[in-house]
């Protein structure tokens, strides 16, 4: 199975309570995801984030095509990090941490993602194709939003 990896580091000029508020809540996500990949969550979101959170979506990352994807809150430390993992979705594996560092001027934050494809070869090849630079892109437009909403 091949492993990925994508990261990718910004400094918001937000205190770490404000970007944790944010980004725990899943309700946000659609805020900071392309409009094209449909994004709705389906399922009820609490208002305080937990591990063992069961979260489920419908994306559209591939022409218009939607996919169920049910993600789940593995790991929280509040204020430092947490982790979501994908349990149903288009990917063989995706694990997603969000870490927070309170430095002089705000926040760095950072989103590491590992994932693998199914599929063999044919992930492979669709991953040199165009998935790596579809992910590429969702997260350049998720700094693009996040500089947009936290450096008005």
């Amino acid at each position: 199975m091949a492993m990925y990896s994508i990261q990718r580091r910004q400094l918001v000029k937000a205190d770490v309570a404000t970007l944790w508020a944010f980004f725990s809540d899943a309700r946000n996500l659609a805020a900071i995801t392309p409009a094209y990949m449909n994004f709705i969550i389906t399922s009820k979101v609490p208002d305080t984030i937990y591990a063992g959170q069961i979260i489920t979506y419908k994306v559209s990352p591939l022409m218009g095509i939607p996919l169920n994807w049910m993600t789940e809150i593995t790991h929280v430390e509040q204020h430092l990090r947490f982790v979501d993992e994908q349990r149903i979705g288009p990917y063989k594996l995706w694990h997603h941490e969000h870490s927070f560092e309170t430095v002089e001027g705000g926040t760095i934050m950072t989103d590491t993602v590992y994932y693998a494809l199914p599929l063999g070869i044919l992930g492979r090849i669709a991953h040199g194709l165009f998935i790596k630079k579809q992910l590429k892109d969702i997260f350049d437009y998720r700094h693009k939003r996040i500089e947009e909403v936290f450096h008005k």
